[in-house]
């Protein structure tokens, strides 16, 4: 089934034809849970990897022996996902509670030294035949493959991700590896996607407000204002509707989505350049802990909008940080570049 993001509440560019110029587009990568394969793009689903070649590791050292089986896990959401389909929703049954709670247990690996080879989980892989605003990978490769380790032990302070991306020729792969090897625990769950298909949808954005020019952006504040005003004074009478906002409504789509702008909605905006080449760099993937919520409600799609929120807006059940959502930026003008990335 395709999704649709439906029509914007009001024409933005009507209201302020200056935002004309800063027009962009985004692919909404709409995951949902499904059975993919390796020819095609998805999250959490089979890698086409070379039989020949070594699965990527995390080389640094960290405790890694301590954590959550991935079964587990899987089986967990699965015995979740069959109470929630229940009608009426009464909550778990004595015997699922029961499970669930063993399922949660966390295990311990005999031995495990900081050390050892500890294989990447494959979080996405992404055909640029499926999605627009793909940027071009080097050499003409187009598949880009998105891999993470399980744990938060990375960097000086030992409390951060580690991303790994890989670009290749689809084409020239040749047997794939069967059977990937898997971590035999993991730090946190979030880190463990359910497969999930996706159905790309290109839709139109618009940069974070704090991107704009200042008068501009002046101009964006004082008509959000108004609006709130207005609703306010509309409260009394319970005739007010949730004002339409720039943010949340009108410029960067919630969910996983690749290109476009990213949101700074936790943070200033901080500038991305290339640490190699100081070229400005660009979103290449957004990887968000939700398709939609409270605030982002207007961009849920036109197929989903009778399903409960729950568990239905966090089909790949990764989350970023606190609930959060990761953008991984990319140099335009060498793919090849060390990449960065930023946690909203």
């Amino acid at each position: 089934m395709t999704r649709t993001t439906p029509p914007r509440p009001l024409d933005v560019e009507a209201i302020f034809p200056e935002l004309a110029a800063y027009r962009g587009t985004t692919t909404r990568l709409h995951p949902r849970p499904g059975r993919p394969d390796v020819s095609a793009s998805s999250v959490g689903g089979p890698m086409l990897w070379p039989g020949d070649e070594p699965w990527p590791l995390c080389s640094e050292a960290h405790a890694r022996g301590r954590g959550r089986r991935p079964a587990d896990i899987h089986r967990e959401r699965e015995v979740l996902a069959a109470a929630w389909a229940r009608e009426p929703f009464q909550g778990l049954t004595a015997e699922e509670r029961q499970l669930v709670d063993e399922l949660h247990r966390r295990h311990r690996i005999p031995g495990a030294c900081e050390t050892d080879p500890l294989p990447l989980i494959g979080l996405a892989q992404l055909y640029r035949r499926d999605i627009p605003d793909l940027l071009a990978g080097p050499d003409d490769c187009d598949l880009l493959q998105v891999f993470w380790c399980p744990f938060d032990a990375h960097g000086m302070g030992q409390h951060n991700m580690l991303l790994h991306l890989v670009w290749r020729k689809a084409s020239e792969v040749g047997e794939v590896l069967a059977s990937p090897p898997q971590p035999q625990v993991v730090g946190h769950d979030g880190y463990l996607p359910e497969p999930c298909v996706l159905h790309p949808e290109q839709v139109v954005t618009y940069p974070f407000a704090g991107l704009l020019p200042e008068v501009l952006r002046d101009r964006l504040d004082a008509w959000e204002e108004e609006g709130w005003e207005e609703e306010a004074e509309q409260w009394d009478d319970e005739e007010g509707t949730e004002p339409v906002g720039y943010q949340y409504d009108l410029s960067i789509p919630p969910g996983w989505r690749v290109g476009g702008f990213a949101s700074w909605h936790t943070t200033d905006p901080h500038p991305m350049d290339c640490g190699t080449c100081a070229t400005p760099m660009q979103l290449l993937l957004a990887i968000d802990s939700s398709e939609w919520d409270g605030g982002s409600g207007s961009w849920k799609p036109v197929e989903d909008q009778d399903l409960h929120p729950h568990p239905y807006a966090t089909p790949t059940q990764v989350v970023v940080g606190r609930s959060g959502e990761l953008n991984i930026f990319a140099c335009p003008a060498d793919p090849e570049h060390p990449y960065r990335w930023s946690i909203q």
